[in-house]
């Protein structure tokens, strides 16, 4: 069986140390990486501790046998692209994003630095932790099945203010929100 865990793990920042200590109950480096690599069978316990420890979906662990992955197979620095010494998996932005992704926002106008097509993927808020998004872009809903789009200017114990991305828009104010819901990856295709 072909498994995502050494790929979501890198994508994630995680040694295979840091990945271990955060199973429950905690397991050992080489253990992650008999499961990484297939040395060591992936049961369904093992596939939903390691899923939990990594914030995914236990599915997204696991990888199409029929179907090659996309691979980053060159990184852009100072000097321009270079070759990764060994090309890795590209994990998709919903299995980043985990359990915590609410949805796509789907650009159709130009609206400040979004252009037609762009995706704009959103991760939920509670209400309590929307500190965290100032001036950052949000979606909020508003009553009547609408919602608001833009900076998340303000914040009280009731409203939330919202600058919209348009060039003359004026700032919507909207009371108790049920929920935040921020953007953390903007998908364009070219």
């Amino acid at each position: 069986m072909i498994n995502r865990i050494r790929a979501i793990r890198k994508d994630k920042g995680l040694t295979l140390a840091d990945l271990a200590e955060t199973c429950s109950p905690p397991t050992t480096p080489q253990t992650i990486g008999r499961l990484e690599t297939g040395m060591r069978t992936l049961s369904i316990d093992w596939l939903n501790r390691i899923a939990a420890a990594l914030g995914v979906e236990p599915e997204a662990l696991l990888a199409s046998e029929s179907r090659a992955a996309p691979m980053v197979v060159a990184r852009l620095g100072h000097d321009g692209a270079e070759a990764l010494p060994k090309p890795r998996e590209a994990v998709p932005p919903d299995v980043l994003l985990g359990e915590d992704a609410m949805g796509v926002l789907e650009i159709d106008v130009a609206q400040g630095e979004y252009r037609p097509g762009d995706r704009l993927w959103l991760r939920e808020l509670a209400v309590a932790d929307t500190q965290q998004a100032m001036n950052r872009d949000v979606l909020v809903p508003r009553p009547g099945g609408r919602f608001a789009f833009g900076r998340l200017i303000d914040r009280s114990d009731q409203f939330v203010a919202i600058l919209p991305p348009g060039a003359g828009q004026r700032q919507l104010v909207v009371k108790d929100p049920p929920w935040v819901a921020q953007g953390v990856m903007l998908v364009r295709m070219l």
